[in-house]
């Protein structure tokens, strides 16, 4: 793969490493009972959540990942985890402010990759797909370790939905020529806005229902038929 046209600063990277860290440890602190996690526990959710998104990111273009060439990265996922950790009783009490942060920490994932992207050269549409992607990736994993159910499968606040018109924007700015810096602020912007709208308001997708099978189905005897409950 040729050379990207620019790369994302260090430090924004590490930004977003970092808040993705204390978004970890904050969602760790919910739980309890058995689901109790030490600090040990509470420092991979913050890996999970900030260095996932880039880890797929990566992974998807076929580089090697940035989070495991620098030391830095690790160590600031770790050291934010366990910052947010002790500030969890302090954050508890200011939901808005889990409510933005977690905001934007999707929307830097999703326009740091979909930036990447476009500086590889692959073409919109899988950019926006890999900024996605790098959005929720940090989630799906921290899901799967804990054993949870994959929020971005189930009803609730827009989400990836929100990923996805952030990225978007991106690639349509710098298509009409804005630059990519200044169209990945916005993008990020665009969706900490949309998913900050979408939990104030509790706004979701429509939700998956029953649908009827078609009468030849029944009797081919292929194809059960789907009934409603009484």
């Amino acid at each position: 793969m040729t050379e990207p046209l620019f790369t994302i600063p260090l430090w924004a990277d590490l930004l977003g490493v970092g808040l993705g860290g204390v978004q970890g440890a904050l969602f760790a602190s919910g739980f309890q009972g058995q689901r109790r996690l030490d600090w040990l526990g509470v420092a991979i959710i913050g890996i999970m959540i900030g260095m996932g998104g880039g880890l797929i990111r990566d992974i998807l273009l076929g580089q090697t990942p940035a989070t495991l060439q620098n030391q830095w990265y690790l160590v600031t996922a770790t050291g934010a985890a366990l910052f947010g950790m002790l500030l969890a009783g302090l954050f508890s009490r200011l939901n808005t402010v889990i409510v933005v942060l977690d905001a934007v920490v999707i929307g830097m994932f999703g326009a740091f990759g979909t930036s990447k992207a476009l500086a590889f050269g692959i073409p919109e549409v899988p950019a926006v797909f890999i900024g996605v992607c790098a959005a929720v990736g940090g989630s799906v994993l921290r899901d799967m370790l804990m054993g949870l159910p994959t929020a971005i499968m189930h009803v609730g606040s827009l989400y990836a939905v929100a990923a996805g018109a952030g990225c978007a924007f991106i690639v349509i700015a710098n298509g009409f020529g804005m630059s990519i810096t200044l169209a990945a602020i916005l993008g990020i912007v665009v969706t900490a806005v949309i998913r900050v709208l979408a939990v104030s308001f509790d706004v979701s997708l429509p939700e998956q229902r029953r649908i009827y099978r078609r009468k030849v189905a029944a009797e081919t005897g292929a194809i059960p038929i789907v009934k409603p409950r009484d």
